[in-house]
């Protein structure tokens, strides 16, 4: 094939070089259940024509977010993205550019870079944020690996409430490096005793708020335990737009915040790109993975922008590395800055203002129904309800009446036996009809 260019010969010797015996073995660290033993179902081949009408085809059996009322969320929600943002970005100097190597000539990129990381440290209320990671839960694997480098300890703990992916990718990373880590039981009601976990061992705790059932969390206590023992918190979110109205989390005592940033500026896109949020304290600054983009002047005065800190697997000394992730989600990053200086503070503040008063407002509508109990003391935007039936049954039964109705947490966490809870997400471009439709929907259903 003209795009596999090596002989067998040269893929033998390639692989004698790296000492193993077949291109099978390097795939040895991933679980064998996970491997595909054929071939993906798919034509080996078509025209581009041909191609065009499958793929129309498929894409056509999907219900997109914007054609139905849609209450789903947990790590993913669909929120308002001004048509400015789209415009800007698909400028072609910020649609093409790449990574800023040469200052002189990306001062645009690294302004909006810049500009990116102040308004993450101001939201998270810390002190310094890198310049973007490719997700959320790739930034909480390392955040973790973060706090082992600092610490000198490698045992994570992780709340019940901390989102399924973004533990799994902790354990994960974990796994590879022989690191230890302890995840607690599923906390739907928000009342773990995690305090109890945390000793002189510890290098970290894992905790998000709001978390992945919904519950807002308070970090004081937590903060105040870990750092008793010499620990860091870790505080995650995956729904941005809570920081316009929940307290930051570097006022409760955060040590490195993290967390998703799609709600802002980006679009659901089928999952991605998307665009990890990361920030700390300055105080570990030569520990934070990625890149850090900083204020200077130039030989005559004039302000500039370059790349301070930019420790990556490309550049020298590799093995002093903080990380290996080699590039960032620039675009998706611009698409957060826009939308959020188009917001302001006070229109952030509105805007999640509108977000957790249609929530309870769903929450209030939800709690009528019979088969329907809301499990929440607090939250956001999104909140936990037990359903008389299987919720993916429900959610199944919904979708055919033109409903979206929401994450059941059997789909995060099966086998866990929390088959009839059902995450229910409701932001500001739900409608009352929209609510309606779901309680009445619900109804019918139950």
């Amino acid at each position: 094939m003209r795009y596999l260019p090596l002989s067998d010969t040269d893929r033998s010797e390639m692989l004698a070089r790296i000492g193993v015996k077949s291109v099978d073995e390097l795939f040895a660290d991933v679980p064998k259940n996970l491997l595909l033993r054929e071939p993906v179902d798919l034509p080996r081949r078509k025209g581009e024509l041909e191609v065009e009408r499958i793929l129309s085809r498929m894409s056509a059996k999907n219900v997109t977010a914007s054609s139905v009322p849609f209450f789903v969320g947990a790590g993913a929600y669909r929120h308002h993205v001004p048509a400015t943002v789209d415009h800007l970005i698909q400028r072609s100097e910020f649609l093409t550019s790449y990574t800023p190597y040469q200052p002189e000539i990306a001062q645009g990129t690294l302004q909006y870079l810049f500009e990116f990381q102040t308004q993450v440290a101001a939201l998270t209320g810390m002190e310094v944020a890198n310049a973007s990671m490719y997700d959320g839960s790739t930034g909480t694997g390392e955040a973790v690996l973060m706090a082992h480098r600092v610490t000198k300890r490698r045992k994570a703990v992780l709340s019940g409430g901390l989102h399924p992916h973004y533990a799994e990718v902790v354990r994960t990373l974990s796994d590879m490096a022989s690191d230890s880590v302890v995840t607690m039981q599923p906390d739907v009601a928000g009342d773990e005793d995690i305090l109890s976990q945390i000793d002189d061992t510890t290098s970290c705790v894992v905790v998000q708020s709001p978390d992945v059932f919904g519950n807002v969390r308070d970090l004081k206590p937590i903060a105040e335990k870990a750092h008793k023992h010499g620990a860091l918190l870790i505080a995650v979110f995956t729904e941005a737009v809570s920081l316009g109205l929940v307290a930051s989390p570097g006022s409760q005592g955060a040590d490195i915040v993290v967390g998703e940033g799609q709600s802002i500026g980006n679009a659901l896109n089928f999952g991605g790109p998307y665009v990890g949020l990361f920030a700390t304290q300055s105080t570990f600054i030569r520990q934070m993975p990625g890149r850090l983009c900083g204020e200077t002047v130039d030989a005559d005065g004039n302000r500039g922008f370059v790349l301070t800190l930019s420790t990556r697997e490309q550049h020298i000394r590799r093995d002093k590395a903080t990380s290996n992730i080699c590039t960032n989600s620039g675009l998706c990053a611009l698409a957060f800055t826009i939308h959020m200086t188009l917001l302001g503070e006070a229109g952030l503040t509105r805007l999640a203002r509108v977000n957790h008063a249609n929530a309870i407002k769903l929450a209030d509508l939800l709690a009528g129904a019979k088969g329907v109990e809301v499990l929440n003391k607090t939250f956001f935007n999104e909140f936990t309800v037990k359903l008389a039936k299987p919720a993916a049954e429900v959610v199944e039964l919904l979708a055919k009446k033109g409903v979206l109705a929401g994450v059941p947490v059997s789909r995060l966490l099966p086998g866990a036996g929390l088959d009839n809870l059902l995450l229910v997400a409701s932001t500001e471009v739900n409608t009352d009809d929209d609510r309606a439709a779901l309680a009445a929907a619900l109804k019918e259903v139950l």
